[in-house]
């Protein structure tokens, strides 16, 4: 009977919409679907209830607060008729239509009636139409999220900034959003980050630093300055800087002018999840605002980043980390420390020892050498260097000796280029052979037992190719680092005259690695040779 018919109005804009005179109020369009409504009701003699409605939500959403509240009280009993303008209003995922719609909404007397579309639940021959509209709402979404995907990619590639929040250092550009400039005060932040970790500094002690002189972390700097941004994950009155943060921001190629966008994707629009892409898929566009830290800094920052350094407890990087390696077996040098008792006086000495000798017990180069005269050699070996500066006969003969380096380095990757084009090639041709064997399926001209037999190889064989792709594409990222590393020799050694101590900054730019030895118990000698992280 007309009398017990209790009605829910059901609302919805999407957040496409910006047809808004204030953010905080109902939008013109939902004020049309409420009066709609309303009169609709009215005309029929129902009793409306209650009114939900849902601003700045869209229609593919899994939760919307009012939404949520309708369904709990059809579910209760509250309300038995749910009134919307038209059904993409209610939802335009098709899931949601099934779920409710032909399901929950029959199973707890709740009749559905939209008015534009004439859908209503209480007639059995509508629901087809009810269903049309479902898929075509639905795809309606799915043309949406690729055309907004396109677009979002397209302007990434033409070095617009899409993000919703500038990192940190930057700022979006007032005349322009799509434009980042620098903000003075946390570029001056960024720049003192990257000079500590250049100067031996590990991520801890880093962090140390900004906590112990009041530096408010990113997410509390961006607060203070009256952005939105929104941190989930931290307590904004005791959050501290963290050595992911360091890392993170060590890493990224904003700081020198370079746009990098697309890191990460959605799995689709119904669902709300991210996934990572693969770094040879980022967008990345040079040079498309000002940098905060200069080329020469930035390849100091990351040749210590690939080597992993590991610092100690006081946050220190000793200058010899991830530098020292075994000639025999090419294994790493690991540091150790023993005190040694003259007497009243203990005292701390450094040593390093072949990891191959003294944990995997595979190389005879066993016995350790000290820190300390190892020091003495590299020292003694750079200041040599400074002092042959001019001497052209000794700099011809490193020269050729790294000429011959970067020509096998130009000759592997020549080599690694060409098996990526043939690995290309042969991936489409597979991609096309089980398309076309897929097409041999759908027109019954083999069977599906035949089919999943014949594709497993062709799938096996694509999936092998592409793990060899980006195998391809992190050996010749390894090989444009290696050149990159490299620096003009007179530019180093015209910035020393003469060393008195070594430091984590010199011996990284002097030195690529240091090869030790075996120990000549006779003479107490062994080799020690320097392979120069410069261009001759």
């Amino acid at each position: 009977m007309v009398e017990n018919i209790k009605v829910g109005v059901y609302c919805r804009l999407s957040d496409e919409d910006r047809d808004k005179l204030n953010k905080n109020d109902d939008s013109n369009s939902i004020v049309n679907q409420r009066s709609m409504c309303l009169k609709y009701a009215n005309q029929n003699g129902w009793n409306v209830v209650d009114i939900y409605s849902d601003d700045d939500f869209s229609g593919a959403g899994t939760y919307r607060p009012d939404f949520e509240r309708l369904i709990r009280d059809c579910e209760s009993g509250k309300i038995n008729l749910v009134l919307c303008k038209s059904q993409s209003r209610f939802s335009r995922d098709m899931e949601v239509i099934e779920r409710y719609l032909h399901n929950k909404f029959i199973e707890w007397g709740v009749r559905f009636v939209s008015i534009v579309d004439n859908a209503d639940t209480s007639i059995e021959s509508n629901k087809k139409s009810r269903q049309i509209n479902g898929l075509i709402n639905e795809w309606y979404l799915d043309d949406l999220s690729q055309n907004i995907k396109k677009s979002l990619k397209n302007k990434r590639e033409d070095g617009f900034f899409m993000g919703s929040f500038a990192c940190y250092g930057y700022d979006k550009d007032p005349n322009d959003k799509h434009k980042l400039i620098i903000d003075p005060v946390a570029a001056e932040v960024v720049r003192k980050i990257f000079k500590l970790y250049a100067e031996g500094f590990g991520y801890k002690r880093i962090c140390n630093y900004l906590n112990e002189n009041n530096i408010p972390p990113r997410a509390v700097y961006k607060r203070q300055k009256g952005s939105k941004f929104v941190c989930c994950h931290c307590n904004y009155n005791t959050v501290k800087w963290n050595p992911d943060t360091i890392a993170q921001m060590l890493r990224n190629e904003m700081y020198i002018g370079n746009m990098v966008q697309g890191k990460v994707t959605s799995m689709g629009y119904k669902i709300h999840k991210f996934k990572r892409v693969p770094e040879k898929d980022w967008c990345k566009i040079e040079n498309t605002h000002d940098a905060i830290i200069d080329m020469e800094t930035w390849n100091i920052v990351q040749k210590k980043l690939n080597n992993h350094p590991k610092a100690n407890k006081r946050g220190d990087v000793h200058c010899f980390s991830r530098k020292v390696y075994c000639s025999c077996c090419g294994k790493i040098f690991t540091r150790t420390c023993c005190y040694v008792n003259k007497r009243t006086n203990k005292k701390k000495r450094y040593y390093l020892q072949c990891k191959g000798a003294k944990k995997y017990s595979i190389c005879d180069n066993n016995m350790s050498i000290r820190v300390d005269e190892l020091e003495e050699v590299v020292l003694n070996a750079i200041n040599e260097l400074l002092d042959n500066y001019y001497d052209n006969k000794n700099l011809e003969q490193l020269y050729n000796q790294k000429q011959k380096e970067n020509t096998d380095n130009y000759n592997m990757k020549k080599a690694l280029e060409k098996e990526e084009e043939s690995l290309t090639k042969k991936i489409e041709e597979n991609k096309n052979y089980y398309k076309n064997l897929y097409e041999d399926k759908i027109n019954s001209k083999i069977t599906d037992n035949m089919f999943d037999m014949l594709s497993k190889d062709y799938l096996e064989a694509i999936d092998n190719m592409t793990k060899r792709l980006n195998t391809i594409y992190e050996e010749k990222k390894k090989l444009e680092s290696i050149k990159e590393d490299k620096k003009e020799a007179r530019k180093i050694l015209r910035k020393y005259k003469h060393i008195n101590k070594l430091n984590k900054v010199i011996v990284d730019e002097f030195i690529s690695k240091i090869y030790v030895g075996v120990l000549d118990k006779e003479t107490n000698t062994r080799d020690i040779e320097i392979e120069w992280n410069l261009e001759f």
